[in-house]
């Protein structure tokens, strides 16, 4: 598959100011999980390495807000957090922290070899500075209030109501979080990496040599090289955090998204004496897992500063993802608008596996998805219990009844087209997950194993070896049909172990219980093969894989995100609903992109012949759309807009050219271009007058 002998893969180190979320789940530490234990199973040289992030300002503000110290803050919170990665199953290698004395001496070094190479900038600027605590604020530390949306709270980097990016300078009589003192401008001194030295050499690296890159990632990289590079202060005026090793950087410490990568390597360090082999050797391969929001940190300076340094390898891709929203909101720690990973354990104990099925389902790959409560109930009872589990249960509960408990033989004289397409699907469907995963592509790799368990309820449903067994009295030849049936089904169910294993590990393992077979078997060699579970080996009896989870669970769960909100204050508001409407602002408009970006869509008129909902889908129609030249199934959410009915005949412009996705089973090919108000409800886009099927929009 490649040349590279060892594989590092890191997740982003998560702020120990507070638990973790799911989106924080959802975003890179279940990606990263399934990675690793699928390149494990390839037995493949692999460490995973994950940690606390425990300087910066979010966690002095924390410590502040609790009245205590930073280090009782993160002893706290890297605790929680590391806990609730063991229960979810993520299996790092080592889970550290940045205030461990080794990444002290790391961080420091590695400062100091880049200062001692005089490739840091000396400058002196002015700040904000508290004259009453003596201290020298960052944005966090200043608060005031906001002069897009009036939010008296607004801090001095970003508004969390209106979700402005802001500066201590826009502030409408800012303050600082310390003393409640009006902020002053004093000067100080740090030292800067000037990024703008390897801007031509960040280009030839991610934009010719990464091509692969997700959009979403080589995107974002290639806006910040177009807009250029600035030099960016690598310290900070604080006591908390990696002391700047230089004699006159007293109260100076590292700026955290210097000090917090280097996180990756020191762990590393702890983990094994041989860490240079995969920081520095050039077969290996390494792969940071981390949000969108950390593109800028993992894919520009922390290579410029690995570059700068020597010695080290550089990423070979950056798979990040998107972000995850609850019920149709983004996530706010602020406003406890979040699913918190310790407390779904707690409320559904034994169902780890049922949330990572879901956030792996659901992910946010591409582009930002939502979790609602009543999908994750939906995904469960009819994609894990009434699939993958039934099927699973039904090979057992037959095996029990029609073959003594035992593997039956597989006789090759009545085997028939059904019964060999049934085997020859087990290679093919190990492919498909296998180049998914290899691709980052973890949606379509759950999929794909899920469908190998719905083919295989299809294939029981055809050969019905419970009606077969009726003539059994009668014929006792047909006694060959049922056994290999149900061997046929029982290697299936050996296969979907194996293939569910990176995704659901505890389901994997309660799979091998029951099958009596060790965990060797999950070796990814035996993936696809047909012959895994011996003849006349006697099984366990059938145990449920998964529970259905009632409506009164998932009530209780939106009712509990609810009544959490925190909202924030709101300032009186005299207006009428009309003003309000008429001073809306729209939206804001996404990164400037040149024509050579737009040229490659293919915008087409098509007219929509036929429209239903899709089972179980709240949000979802299934439409077929005439495009002139072919007609599409397009799956489109919009079904709390519309009905099926009204839609029928109406033209609409289409993404043409958007490649394939899978939801809920459909195939989808294509986009339907639609506006939105300012009450939020969806209008298409479609031309005055009717037009020729299939026309090109430009």
């Amino acid at each position: 598959m490649s040349n590279f002998k060892r594989y590092l893969v890191t997740a982003a180190l998560p702020y120990a100011n507070g638990p973790v979320h799911i989106g924080h789940l959802a975003g890179c530490y279940l990606p990263a999980d399934i990675y690793v234990r699928y390149q494990r199973a390839q037995k493949r040289d692999i460490k995973f390495i994950g940690g606390s992030d425990e300087h910066g300002v979010p966690i002095t503000i924390r410590a502040m807000k609790e009245g205590v110290s930073p280090q009782q803050i993160v002893d706290k919170y890297h605790a929680l957090i590391k806990e609730s990665f063991e229960q979810m199953g993520i299996s790092f290698d080592i889970y550290s922290r940045t205030s461990n004395q080794v990444h002290h001496e790391t961080a420091a070094a590695f400062f100091k070899k880049l200062y001692d190479d005089g490739l840091f900038e000396e400058k002196e600027t002015e700040q904000f500075y508290d004259e009453k605590t003596n201290t020298f604020l960052a944005d966090r530390y200043i608060t005031g209030t906001c002069p897009i949306c009036a939010n008296p709270n607004a801090y001095g980097d970003q508004c969390e109501r209106c979700g402005s990016s802001l500066s201590p300078e826009q502030l409408i009589h800012p303050r600082s979080t310390l003393s409640d003192a009006v902020p002053v401008k004093r000067k100080t001194k740090h030292w800067y990496f000037p990024l703008q030295n390897y801007e031509e050499w960040l280009k030839g690296w991610i934009l010719e040599g990464h091509t692969e890159w997700k959009n979403n990632v080589y995107g974002q990289c290639k806006s910040w090289l177009d807009s250029g590079l600035q030099s960016r202060a690598m310290t900070r005026d604080s006591s908390w955090g990696v002391k700047v090793p230089l004699p006159d950087a007293e109260g100076k410490v590292l700026y955290v998204w210097f000090d917090a990568p280097i996180g990756y390597i020191s762990a590393t360090k702890e983990l094994t004496e041989t860490w240079a082999d995969y920081w520095c050797k050039e077969d290996t391969k390494l792969v940071h897992f981390i949000g969108k929001d950390n593109i800028v940190f993992h894919c520009i300076i922390f290579p410029a500063m690995l570059q700068a340094h020597g010695g080290f390898v550089l990423p070979e891709n950056v798979p990040a993802n998107e972000f995850l929203n609850i019920e149709g909101d983004k996530v706010s720690t602020s406003r406890n608008w979040a699913v918190w990973v310790h407390e779904y354990i707690k409320d559904f104990p034994g169902c780890e596996d049922v949330l990572r099925y879901v956030l792996c389902s659901n992910a946010p790959e591409t582009k930002d998805n939502d979790f609602t409560w009543k999908d994750f109930q939906d995904r469960n009872n009819s994609e894990l219990v009434s699939i993958f589990g039934n099927f699973v249960n039904r090979a057992f509960v037959l095996m029990h009844k029609l073959c003594g408990g035992k593997v039956p033989p597989l006789h090759a004289d009545v085997m028939d087209d059904t019964d060999k397409n049934m085997l020859a699907e087990f290679e093919a469907a190990k492919n498909r997950v296998e180049e998914s995963i290899e691709n980052f592509k973890f949606r379509d790799a759950l999929f794909e194993v899920i469908d190998l368990a719905r083919k295989g309820n299809k294939y029981m449903q055809e050969k019905e070896p419970w009606i077969v067994a009726k003539r059994l009295e009668a014929d006792p030849a047909v006694q060959k049909l049922i056994d290999n049936c149900l061997h046929i089904c029982l290697q299936l169910t050996a296969n979907l172990a194996i293939m569910i294993n990176p995704f659901l590990p505890a389901t994997a393992k309660k799979m091998l219980h029951l099958m009596k077979v060790v965990e060797k078997m999950l070796d990814w060699e035996n993936a696809g093969k047909t012959k895994l579970l011996s003849v006349g080996y006697s099984l366990r009896a059938p145990e449920l894989l998964f529970r259905k989870i009632e409506d009164a669970e998932i009530e209780a769960q939106v009712t509990k995100l609810k009544a959490g909100l925190v909202k924030p204050a709101q300032p009186a508001d005299t207006k009428t609903e009309a003003a309000k409407a008429a001073d809306a602002q729209p939206d804001a408009l996404k990164e400037q992109i040149v024509y050579d970006d737009f040229a490659k869509l293919d915008l087409r008129v098509g007219t929509i012949v036929a429209a239903e909902k899709v089972p179980k889908a709240d949000k979802l129609l299934k439409l077929q759309v005439d495009l002139g030249f072919e007609t599409r199934t397009i799956v489109s959410g919009i079904a709390e807009h519309f009905q099926p009915e009204n839609i029928t005949g109406k033209q609409v412009v289409v993404v043409a050219n958007l490649a394939p996705r899978k939801m809920r089973g459909i195939e989808s090919n294509g986009m339907i271009l639609m506006a939105e108000d300012k009450a939020g409800k969806l209008h298409f886009v479609n031309p005055i007058d009717a037009i020729d099927n299939g026309s090109s929009v430009s």
